[in-house]
């Protein structure tokens, strides 16, 4: 429990700061209803993030304290801050053509408009960030290298079509095209530029590591950095965290228009999803649960298609949360069974 003692902590001062936000605008009961969303919005934060955490941990388990300590400490002011509050009043800011100030004072005295601004965006956001979730989940899934296939033979063929340069890159633009056909006419370039943005992104964040491990291989200090850490991998995790917390976001509008209490409740979700992650580095529970790690990219790439079809469709939160952790469950299990079977054998031998 150790691990979650920041995370309760945070809990606390968060329900106390909504219910008092409440008490403030309609006394007990608005506090009572504050603490009560607040909650439940802490709650769908965790369960649409929980792959995000195994994913981090992934990355996370081969650096060193410092840069565990960076990304688990400046990481979490940038999760909650930056894209649970700055970014959708970034966002809100450019459709309007406001100044952060006015955004700001819009989305505590009328979050009607507010939350109408950021919905009518959805679309170039859910481009973006679904184009870069399938990124991540194509260039896990399409990797030759990976000796371990929770599908078997089936993942297994599908990895060594990795051996095609950037294959990844020609899907998932492939996919981008194919999505322009369930928007408007008027909303296709948008859309099309914030995919391809995706793209770059990805691609851009890679690029960033791989340069930085070639001064590495030439003894610079830049490299050492790299070797005990990554700056490329602590954007990569930013950006992935990035993809994930605005879906939640704009999830958080269907509960309540309250942007206080939506950035009080999705706090108190992050702050979990850090714990978990440290809990995930510190057990080293990627290594006794070895197919874990694949069930989390899988329900990214679940989440990717889900954000991909949002631009048309209505997909409830708690169907895209329930089949993240469904996916996390099924390896969780797959992982059990592995580990009792080479137990068995090793009994035996």
């Amino acid at each position: 429990m150790k691990h979650f003692r920041v995370s309760f902590l945070v809990t606390f001062i968060c329900l106390a700061g909504a219910g008092w936000w409440g008490y403030e605008h309609t006394g007990w009961p608005g506090a009572l209803s504050a603490i009560g969303i607040a909650a439940i919005l802490s709650v769908m934060e965790v369960s649409l993030s929980f792959d995000n955490a195994v994913v981090n941990a992934s990355v996370l388990k081969t650096w060193d304290k410092f840069w565990q300590g960076l990304f688990l400490g400046v990481g979490i002011i940038i999760a909650v801050f930056g894209m649970r509050l700055l970014f959708p009043l970034v966002i809100v800011a450019q459709a309007a053509d406001l100044g952060l100030v006015e955004v700001w004072n819009l989305a505590l005295n009328d979050p009607n408009a507010y939350s109408t601004h950021l919905t009518n965006h959805h679309a170039e956001v859910a481009a973006f960030g679904g184009i870069f979730l399938l990124l991540v989940f194509l260039n896990f899934l399409l990797d030759d290298e990976k000796e371990l296939h929770w599908l078997g033979h089936l993942e297994e063929k599908l990895g060594a079509l990795g051996k095609v340069s950037s294959i990844a890159v020609m899907i998932a633009i492939g996919t981008l095209l194919a999505t322009l056909t369930m928007v408007e006419d008027a909303q296709k370039l948008v859309v099309l530029t914030s995919g391809l943005w995706g793209v770059l992104t990805y691609v851009g964040v890679d690029v960033v590591s791989s340069l930085l491990e070639k001064e590495e291989s030439e003894g610079s200090n830049v490299g050492d950095l790299v070797k005990r850490g990554g700056i490329g991998g602590f954007l990569y995790l930013e950006v992935l965290d990035a993809s994930f917390s605005f879906d939640g976001v704009i999830g958080a509008f269907a509960i309540t228009k309250d942007v206080v209490i939506i950035m009080l409740g999705l706090a108190i979700g992050a702050m979990f999803v850090r714990s978990m992650t440290v809990f995930l580095v510190k057990k080293g529970t990627l290594d006794e649960f070895v197919y874990l790690e694949h069930g989390a990219h899988y329900a990214i790439g679940i989440l990717a298609l889900i954000m991909l079809a949002s631009m048309k469709f209505h997909v409830p939160e708690l169907f895209t949360g329930l089949i993240g952790v469904a996916f996390i469950v099924a390896s969780l299990w797959s992982s059990i069974r592995h580990r009792r079977k080479h137990e068995a054998l090793a009994a035996a031998a």
